[in-house]
């Protein structure tokens, strides 16, 4: 009996050749697969590049202006003048100065009190009180660290206070909400909405496509069973499996990181409620656009990519520019962190939370495009 035959060299490059002229046409044929490789790198680039900044400027500033005056007027002019902060409200009671750093629609409140012109000019030392929103240390940091300069820069230029010496005047800083500015306070909560987005979107994306692969879906549509039951039936476990992540990552925050939670576990159960499923049905959408497992992954991270980087969670979201921020509110995860930080961290109540229907909007087109998709 002969032995086989060595392959030459001549064989080796042909055949090798031959390999890599397959796997490129089948990489063509594949056109979800090499969009993904020539936008995953892009979109990465065009958002370190041009959305994500870590020295925010531009934050949403409230003003409570006690008396109209050449003082309040320069310092107001001043804040509006730097690139820190952008006054978007002038307020009249400290109630709504609270409710409006409650909500999160501004970071900082500054509050120049009544008599503060003539206290200034007596030398009593008057304070300027401004209250900020720390939970995320790193938008606040550096805002916080220059109003002093700021307000004293523009007090020197109407020569109400000497070039010169300490300042006639003290800044009375209150950090709310996390005044020891402990990133943990910021990241745990956060964690919360990323883990469950990566992961409900994954399994939900995978389901439907493993069954069509497998060959078990034609079985389920033989059955007496809807569109509608058969998402239901799919999402469901999903729903319940979130809820033990949830739990597991603030039970740890709690202990190991000593999260606090203000408001109602029921209130944040509820909205994670509409969180989980929003990304069920988000996934459930891929699921019946892609045609095989790894284009329902690859959508999936092409989805989970800008969440994490564009709604707060990294960077913050106070420091994106504005095209940045409105893409960033189409995504269920910015709306998420914001629920869930106010909830734990600031005892937000149910009137103080906004959300949208993102949830209805995406089963309607998970239920709308599996209808096509059976047909």
């Amino acid at each position: 009996m002969k032995a086989p035959r060595a392959h030459t060299g001549g064989g080796f490059w042909r055949r090798t050749r031959a390999m890599l002229i397959k796997e490129f046409i089948q990489l063509k044929r594949d056109r979800l697969s090499f969009g993904m490789i020539i936008m995953i790198p892009l979109l990465q680039l065009l958002l370190f590049g041009y959305a994500i900044n870590t020295t925010p400027r531009d934050l949403p500033t409230a003003v409570l202006l006690a008396e109209n005056n050449d003082v309040g007027r320069s310092i107001l002019a001043a804040i509006e003048n730097t690139r820190y902060f952008k006054v978007t409200r002038q307020v009249r009671s400290e109630a709504e100065f609270d409710r409006l750093l409650t909500t999160g629609q501004v970071l900082f409140a500054i509050e120049i009190p009544a008599g503060f012109e003539r206290a200034l000019r007596r030398g009593d030392k008057p304070a300027i009180l401004i209250a900020a929103d720390a939970t995320d240390p790193v938008a606040a940091g550096s805002a916080m660290s220059s109003l002093g300069q700021v307000v004293r820069t523009a007090l020197q230029h109407d020569r109400l206070v000497p070039d010169s010496g300490a300042p006639p005047f003290e800044i009375r800083m209150h950090a709310r909400y996390n005044p020891a500015a402990e990133t943990s306070l910021n990241i745990v909560p956060g964690l919360v909405g990323t883990i469950l987005t990566m992961t409900m979107l994954i399994f939900t994306a995978l389901s439907v496509t493993r069954e069509i692969e497998r060959g078990t879906m034609e079985s389920l549509l033989s059955m007496p069973i809807t569109p509608v039951e058969i998402m239901l039936g799919k999402i469901v476990p999903y729903v319940i499996v979130g809820f033990v992540q949830a739990a597991l990552i603030i039970g740890i925050g709690i202990v190991l990181f000593g999260v606090p939670v203000l408001g109602s576990l029921l209130l944040l159960a509820a909205l994670s409620t509409l969180f989980i499923t929003a990304n069920l049905s988000i996934g459930y959408t891929f699921s019946t656009v892609a045609q095989n497992q790894l284009q329902a992954m690859q959508m999936s991270i092409m989805f989970f990519l800008p969440n994490i980087l564009l709604s707060g969670f990294m960077f913050p979201f106070a420091g994106m520019p504005a095209w940045a921020q409105w893409i960033g509110e189409t995504l269920p995860l910015t709306h998420y962190l914001r629920i869930v930080r106010a909830i734990m961290l600031k005892g937000a109540t149910f009137a103080d939370l906004h959300y949208d229907g993102l949830t209805l909007v995406a089963m309607t087109i998970a239920v709308t495009r599996f209808r096509r998709t059976l047909d």
